[in-house]
């Protein structure tokens, strides 16, 4: 089986996500795509972050629809919240080769947006994440919907930039990787999250389920992204 891992908070997951998780399985044939929550993310401080467990809630009840309806075999990992503190890319790849090593057919895919690759080189061991991974390169543009979204993002943490501070992936990518050639929507947790704070229109930026659980929960209705 070909396994590929589209890791991130997922704050909430939105149709960026399901699109992407989606092009990866159909262009590039994978078999199951991971999607992996981080518990605290190493490069940034989450800004209106739910509880974990409610992020892989969310995560789990898209799988769920999107299996009924026939389609990718998505499915919801949950090794970095159930390993706690910081959630570091290398940990999670020893762990996939591990827990699914009797299933695994070559090297698992990992999926990252091209704002995320342009700092690839600050990453816990890079190094040893190119060598035990296959990378795919998704895709990203900067948001351009005009929606204020001050007090709802993220803040750069551990020596890393904002997204898109270098340009994108600038004089290159210097590990071997393969490059996604991905539908790119304009959309992102952060203004899914100023959004619901401040009354816009956000129903159809997420899948239905993810739509079912924010409701019935209230997250996110405050200001300053909570």
């Amino acid at each position: 089986m070909r396994i590929a891992i589209l890791g991130g908070s997922f704050n909430p997951l939105h149709i960026g996500h399901c699109m992407l998780a989606d092009t990866v399985a159909q262009e590039l044939g994978y078999d199951r795509v991971l999607f992996v929550p981080a518990f605290i993310p190493p490069h940034k401080e989450m800004r209106g972050a739910v509880p974990a467990a409610d992020r892989l809630a969310m995560i789990e009840r898209f799988c769920a629809d999107s299996r009924d309806g026939g389609g990718p075999r998505f499915f919801a990992e949950d090794c970095e919240i159930r390993r706690g503190g910081v959630s570091y890319t290398l940990d999670t790849l020893q762990y996939i080769l591990g827990a699914y090593a009797s299933e695994l057919d070559g090297k698992p895919g990992l999926v990252m947006g091209q704002e995320v690759a342009a700092q690839f080189g600050k990453w816990h061991c890079a190094a040893e994440v190119a060598a035990a991974a296959d990378l795919i390169l998704a895709r990203r543009h900067p948001d351009a919907n005009r929606i204020a979204v001050a007090g709802f993002e993220n803040r750069p943490a551990e020596g890393y930039a904002d997204d898109f501070a270098d340009g994108g992936l600038g004089c290159g990518f210097a590990w071997p990787h393969r490059m996604l050639e991905n539908p790119v929507l304009p959309v992102s947790s952060t203004e899914i999250r100023a959004r619901i704070a401040q009354g816009k229109s956000w129903r159809y930026l997420v899948p239905d389920a993810v739509f079912r659980y924010i409701r019935e929960r209230h997250f996110y209705e405050c200001a300053e992204g909570w």
